[in-house]
């Protein structure tokens, strides 16, 4: 009788956690030779696609002076970022917000957050995270380093005016890549 040697299959790789990508954000952002070679443009952002943990979509964003995202969110994806250079501020909702169906809300009260990055700060976020991210220097690039996952379905962008929030566009990889 012949005995055939077990073959195990491999252990599922488990997804990156929020804390997982925060940690791969902060480690990246470290990477001073990295950080640099990012080229700068002073009318828009510029960005460098990168390896993310785990099959997470990962990016290197240099942000010119007076530059931002607007208002918008990551669909089904958690992410982390951090600023590797200069500063970012952050302005956030403190809302779940229904994730399909509606065109326009307004807002509650007491929703709005606002969080400054330095360099070495950076943040997790959860799915349907709303938020807008600027660089408000005059004079100085931002530098940071962003993880999704799951890497990005889509991006919801929004046109806000005081308690107001408008959904606008809905963008695909495609649109971006």
């Amino acid at each position: 009788m012949s005995v055939s040697p077990s073959v195990s299959s491999p252990a599922p790789v488990q997804a990156p956690t929020q804390a997982d990508l925060l940690d791969f954000v902060r480690r990246t952002a470290a990477d001073a030779e990295l950080i640099a070679s990012l080229p700068l443009d002073p009318e828009g952002r510029t960005w460098v696609r990168l390896e993310g943990p785990g099959g997470s979509e990962a990016w290197l964003i240099g942000w010119p002076p007076g530059s931002g995202t607007g208002w918008h969110d990551h669909a089904e994806s958690v992410g982390a970022f951090l600023t590797a250079a200069g500063e970012l501020k952050e302005n956030s909702l403190a809302a779940r917000l229904p994730s399909d169906g509606w065109k326009t809300l307004e807002l509650e009260e007491g929703v709005d957050r606002e969080r400054r990055l330095p360099t070495g700060k950076g943040r997790a976020f959860g799915r349907h995270h709303v938020h807008e991210v600027l660089n408000e220097s005059t004079e100085e690039h931002a530098i940071s380093v962003h993880a999704y996952y799951p890497p990005l379905p889509q991006i919801r962008r929004y046109s806000r005016t005081g308690p107001v929030l408008r959904l606008e566009q809905v963008e695909r990889p495609a649109d971006w890549q």
